[in-house]
């Protein structure tokens, strides 16, 4: 057994509560499937997974309580993602209404969503320090199992419950979207209105560097 299962509505419960607040990842997949239609949302949301998967094996390892423990390397960490979600920014926006995908034409874009919603969440400190600070508090001393392997264990469940609700979110918006995407209008902006999307989250990512350094 790697879940104390005395502990585990507690944790279900928190985790449901955290998928329900809005934040750079959910802004990102909502963005992509609205812009770009579902396939586009479903690889976002399957990068998005990638990452969370990525960062479960590093707390689970105990690397990335490492490099918390390193302000330099948090600081690094966050003007990193700020500059790779600004260069992001700036090539939608450089885009021009030739360059708007086709609707029958979107697997190279679904895999440059899936690419950017890998990097965006792995750049992002602030979801290191959530693996690192949250899994622990839910690590039991009644179990046999290590507290990796309890961290392992933890993490899964929690990007599979991510995944389930980012696809969710992915058919709700993906619906409301898929008219749009036939509107030539909006094909015009839609590069354009990415591009905002990602300025948007830069400037999340790098005011809470501010905010840790003042």
């Amino acid at each position: 057994m790697m879940i104390d299962f005395a502990l585990l509505p507690l944790y279900l419960t928190t985790v449901v509560a955290l998928l329900l607040i809005p934040g750079p990842d959910m802004l990102l997949i909502a963005s992509s499937s609205l812009s770009y239609g579902r396939k586009v949302g479903v690889y976002a949301s399957l990068g998005n997974a990638t990452s969370g998967l990525l960062l479960t094996l590093l707390a689970a390892m105990g690397v990335s309580a490492l490099i918390a423990m390193s302000p330099m390397a948090l600081q690094l960490l966050r003007l990193l993602g700020g500059a790779y979600l600004l260069k992001m920014g700036w090539d939608c926006m450089r885009a021009g209404p030739m360059d708007a995908p086709e609707v029958a034409q979107d697997n190279n874009l679904a895999k440059i969503l899936y690419r950017r919603a890998v990097f965006s969440n792995l750049l992002n400190p602030k979801a290191l320090l959530f693996f690192v600070l949250f899994l622990p508090q839910f690590v039991s001393t009644n179990l046999a199992a290590s507290s990796g392997e309890q961290m392992l264990a933890l993490g899964l469940l929690l990007n599979v419950m991510g995944l389930l609700f980012n696809l969710l979110l992915v058919g709700m918006v993906g619906s409301l979207g898929k008219p749009l995407l036939k509107n030539e209008k909006f094909r015009t902006y839609q590069n354009k209105f990415m591009g905002l999307i990602f300025f948007t989250l830069a400037i999340w990512l790098l005011a809470s560097q501010v905010q840790t350094m003042s």
